[in-house]
């Protein structure tokens, strides 16, 4: 058995595509996942399984439409094994996220595109905005004072976000220790 951590894309955005943590608990249940564990509702849960990451993805993308009533086309699920995660927080950029009160700092984790393809659709602001290409992330950075004047958000627009879901730098932090709080169990 592995822990895993599950990123549901496009759920509870915007008062769209409402998922109750407590309900996507039971469905992923269902699914035969043990023990998951959610954070905020915006789509963080942690579950342990001997599946392999891709089919715990398949899985659960298969089921949601099915279990809850949602806009599909916004839908997907990322699969993250505890060393990957591990791997995004220790890679990060030096410095990056050590100053929460200066800047608005986010990991956006990448489902099926390259760090290079997804650096294209970024437009940061020289003096407000940065980012960083990762191993299957992209860290953003932007000033908090400054932040109105970001265009990390013109991304948006592209194609390619569909490929993406984004978690403040906390959460991630967060979700990785909910990972190390299961013990040493793989993955």
């Amino acid at each position: 058995m592995k822990t895993f951590l599950i990123l549901l894309r496009g759920i509870n955005v915007g008062g769209k595509n409402k998922v109750s943590m407590t309900e996507l608990k039971k469905c992923l249940e269902g699914l035969g996942f043990s023990d998951p564990a959610t954070y905020i509702a915006s789509g963080n849960v942690v579950v342990t399984s001997d599946r392999d990451a891709d089919e715990i993805a398949t899985r659960i993308e298969a089921a949601l439409p099915k279990a809850f009533k949602l806009d599909s086309d916004l839908i997907k699920v990322l699969v993250i094994t505890r060393d990957q995660l591990q791997a995004v927080v220790d890679h990060r950029p030096k410095g990056f996220g050590d100053q929460p009160d200066k800047y608005h700092t986010d990991a956006i984790f990448l489902m099926g595109i390259e760090a290079a393809e997804a650096m294209a659709i970024f437009n940061p602001r020289e003096g407000v905005d940065r980012v960083w290409p990762g191993n299957g992330v992209v860290y953003s950075q932007r000033l908090s004072a400054q932040r109105t004047k970001s265009r990390l958000n013109s991304m948006m627009s592209s194609p390619l976000y569909k490929s993406m879901t984004i978690r403040s730098w906390n959460t991630t932090v967060k979700l990785l220790e909910m990972l190390n709080a299961r013990g040493p169990a793989g993955g």
